[in-house]
């Protein structure tokens, strides 16, 4: 993940290396040399998708020199990236604090026994009716017809009943290590508070999204107050998006692996056209369209 930005970009290289001096080689490793199992760890992934994220905004930069943007906004994780591509903090601080994020959310993972599930076709009024009478909490509203719910373990099949009896079919239990943005991340939440409150932020120079408003933070208190509880809150991903269309964005650019973004944006109004750069052959043909 990333190496193959390094070996063609001396931008993206300079921040690898800075986060090597930060986290050590064997964070580099995990990103250049897996295995998978050793990356999707959440203390390893966390701070990978970070600089992944910012590497491939600094390669644009330094070859489109003019290149600006309106606004931004991350899922989950990519709101601290949003953050940092903004200028509330700078890439260093960030970095510790999705690392520390990282390793916080891993060891809530290893003390609850959480799960999360996807229910496809589902609106918001179904997935929030479902949670209530399961006990589990909505985690993302991604899409329409995409919404996630996360929890105790145990609950799942309360929640998949719950579904079945809306005529709710189409339920995908994820494999994934805990209940992300749900109660069981409680802990976590609890130790980033103290590094959030003496972390230095400025004014962002362009609106960043929060996850749990679905709306711009404006100041640096909302900052701290928004990337804390979205630990343990839902992130309104559509919401998001809508609201940045509504208010003139007329072209997203996804920086990260995979296109996933995109077929969310794709989903919630395919007229707004996402260009996603996550390899370099993604950077190299996304530069002509950005031309």
């Amino acid at each position: 993940m990333g190496k193959d930005l390094c070996e063609g970009n001396n931008a993206a290289k300079a921040l690898f290396d800075q986060a090597e001096s930060i986290l050590g080689s064997e964070f580099l490793a995990a990103c250049f040399e897996g295995p998978d199992a050793t990356l999707t760890q959440t203390k390893y992934c966390q701070p990978a998708l970070y600089v992944h994220g910012l590497a491939l905004l600094a390669m644009v930069k330094e070859a489109l020199p003019d290149f600006q943007f309106a606004t931004t906004a991350g899922l989950s994780l990519g709101e601290f990236t949003a953050h940092a591509a903004a200028g509330t903090f700078s890439f260093e601080d960030g970095l510790r604090l999705v690392a520390a994020r990282g390793a916080y959310m891993q060891e809530a993972c290893a003390s609850t026994d959480g799960g999360m599930l996807t229910i496809l076709g589902a609106d918001a009024e179904q997935a929030e009716q479902v949670a209530k009478e399961s006990g589990m909490q909505v985690a993302n509203y991604n899409c329409p017809g995409q919404i996630v719910l996360s929890g105790s373990k145990d609950l799942i099949p309360k929640a998949t009943a719950s579904a079945q009896t809306l005529g709710l079919k189409k339920i995908i239990p994820l494999n994934v290590a805990g209940a992300y943005h749900s109660s069981l991340m409680a802990s976590a939440q609890a130790k980033l508070r103290p590094l959030l409150e003496k972390t230095t932020l400025r004014l962002p120079h362009v609106p960043v999204y929060s996850n749990v408003t679905g709306k711009p933070v404006l100041d640096d208190e909302a900052v701290r107050a928004a990337l804390l509880a979205q630990v343990t809150g839902s992130v309104r991903w559509q919401p998001c998006i809508e609201d940045m269309i509504a208010t003139g964005t007329t072209r997203f650019i996804e920086f990260g692996p995979g296109k996933v973004l995109a077929g969310l944006c794709k989903r919630i109004n395919k007229d707004v056209p996402c260009l996603s750069m996550g390899t370099f052959a993604d950077f190299e043909g996304g530069l002509n369209e950005l031309r």
